[in-house]
């Protein structure tokens, strides 16, 4: 028979001191552990987000089809002497303040002529009292100047300052606005600091449009429509402008897309231009073609316009467009009473007040004996 001895008093003692200890241990490890773990997390969350003496500032401008994006922190003046004081010459200057002043480029642009790839830089400058050297860095993370280094460069250019009105906080802005350019301008206190930035609708603009004639807006006239007159509008890559065109009366042929072919065939100096424009005006309405006919006067080709306004009268003599064409044309000729007479049916058949109103302003001209078509 086997006996089973109780521990001694003394070993419980010490097991269950043991044990103490160990829960002691366990206890400040788990709690080290856990206060590690805060620091960690606090890490990865920096700061709580408060507001700032400088405040941040996001400004976006669209060139053509590409986007500038500039994010940066506005410092006050504050009655500080900036420019060689705060802001010291010869030295690399954030162009802001707090962490890296960002310009972003959509797609590829030329600033002051030199190009620059799409993309995201820091933006700093180096300040003198006669010109700035503006710099693109490749690196867009840094807290303000202080990590800059010459060998991240993309680009620099060196522009004048200019004199400005005064601007307490800083800011940037875009000025001189053109189809495919416009300055970028920084300004603050009383001086600007512009520089130029540019794209090129071949490199740019028409890749873009290429891309998206090969999504959905493939289904519909009015894209094709668009591209080509873009493409008339600024007299570039009218051979592709013409397929464009023909794609557009392929999915549907209107007035719009007929007429927009007759002009680009013009601009080729094409022998087919005329027949194209007959077609064009086969199937316009008579709205559509006594506002073409008014779009014909509006760029100073009154004799055009006149030629116009008698086709309105043959194919649709009776309604409001046939009446306002039939005033036009007698109005012309010095024959105010007849002009007179059709301005007022025009008036009695429109169904619409502001259009009503217009037409009361021909009237008004032709009553006094003026030429209406001038």
């Amino acid at each position: 028979m086997t006996t089973i001895h109780p521990l001694p008093k003394h070993s419980l003692g010490r097991d269950a001191d043991l044990r103490s200890r160990r829960g002691r241990t366990g206890g400040l490890l788990l709690a080290g552990a856990f206060s590690l773990a805060l620091a960690a997390m606090v890490d990865a969350q920096m700061v709580l987000s408060l507001p700032e003496v400088s405040q941040r500032a996001v400004v976006k401008q669209r060139i053509s089809l590409t986007d500038v994006t500039i994010i940066y922190h506005r410092p006050l003046v504050n009655g500080r002497k900036i420019w060689g004081g705060l802001v010291p010459y010869g030295d690399v200057w954030r162009a802001g303040s707090n962490e890296n002043t960002t310009i972003e480029f959509s797609s590829a642009v030329t600033v002051e002529g030199k190009p620059l790839a799409k993309g995201i830089y820091g933006l700093h400058m180096i300040p003198t009292a006669d010109s700035f050297t503006v710099i693109f860095s490749k690196t867009n993370t840094a807290w303000g100047s202080y990590g800059y280094k010459e060998a991240e460069d993309a680009l620099r250019v060196t522009v004048e300052p200019q004199p400005a009105e005064m601007h307490e906080a800083l800011v940037y802005e875009f000025d001189e606005l053109k189809p495919t350019s416009a300055n970028v301008s920084l300004k603050w206190d009383k001086l600007a600091v512009p520089f130029a930035v540019a794209i090129n609708d071949d490199e740019t603009t028409l890749p873009n449009i290429r891309n998206q004639l090969r999504g959905i807006f493939q289904y519909s006239w009015e894209s094709w429509y668009a591209a080509a007159n873009f493409c008339l509008e600024r007299k570039i890559n009218l051979e592709e402008a013409l397929k464009w065109a023909d794609k557009s009366i392929q999915l549907e042929p209107r007035f719009e897309n007929l007429g927009l072919k007759a002009n680009i065939l013009k601009a080729l100096n094409r022998p087919e231009a005329a027949a194209a424009q007959a077609k064009a005006m086969e199937v316009a309405t008579a709205q559509q073609l006594y506002f073409y006919g008014r779009q014909l006067q509006g760029q100073k080709k009154g004799d055009e316009a006149l030629e116009v306004f008698r086709g309105v009268v043959k194919r649709f003599p009776d309604g409001i467009y046939g009446h306002l064409a039939k005033a036009r044309v007698a109005s012309s000729t010095g024959d105010f009473a007849t002009a007179l007479k059709e301005a007022k049916e025009a008036q009695t058949a429109s169904p619409d007040d502001q259009q009503k109103a217009a037409i009361q302003a021909l009237i008004n001209r032709l009553e006094k004996k003026e030429d209406i078509n001038k």
